[in-house]
């Protein structure tokens, strides 16, 4: 669960016992900001618990996917773009948010593993671009592999009614993340 959202409003959390009867009157109690006090509309709900856990997973995945491959986070996202499409180091380095130079050690070490090569640009052969070897995509799919499976498993027990739903819950998931970005 997490740490931002609130299951219950701690105003209706009463002591179990009064106390010693020589006991001082407490302070007054600070409220507590919560989820629901910055937004009333915020009901927990099992979607909402769901969508939570399955947020805080998703921060948590590039960790552990890339420490079983014996990759660094940025050599996995960088497999991740560059399987898209070849990209020039500084552009690789805009991607990951990191520096140029960077960017430049996460290459030379795909480039070590054999995952990726640099590759003049075909459009200016003074610049270069990096792109991902066969080697690279098949490192970064057989680490996800498991994931995609029982995505498509999950997908594909969905009648196509169910799948409008959940789209457009996805949908406002993202709105809503793409809102504190």
């Amino acid at each position: 669960m997490s740490d931002i959202s609130e299951r219950r409003d701690p105003s209706t959390t009463r002591p179990t016992s009064a106390g010693p009867a020589t006991a001082r009157p407490s302070a007054p109690r600070e409220e507590r900001t919560t989820a629901r006090s910055v937004a009333p509309a915020y009901e927990h709900s099992p979607s909402l618990e769901a969508l939570e856990e399955l947020v805080a997973l998703a921060a948590q995945t590039p960790q552990a996917v890339a420490r079983r491959g014996g990759l660094s986070v940025s050599e996995l996202h960088s497999l991740r773009h560059l399987s898209s499409t070849p990209m020039g180091p500084v552009e690789l380095a805009k991607v990951l948010g990191v520096t140029s130079a960077a960017s430049s050690g996460v290459v030379d070490r795909l480039v070590a593993r054999g995952h990726a090569e640099r590759r003049p640009r075909a459009d200016d052969g003074r610049r270069t671009e990096v792109v991902v070897t066969e080697s690279g995509r098949r490192e970064i799919f057989a680490l996800l592999a498991p994931m995609f499976a029982s995505l498509a498993e999950t997908d594909n027990a969905l009648t196509d009614e169910e799948r409008v739903v959940v789209e457009r819950y996805l949908r406002g998931a993202i709105a809503a993340l793409r809102s504190v970005m």
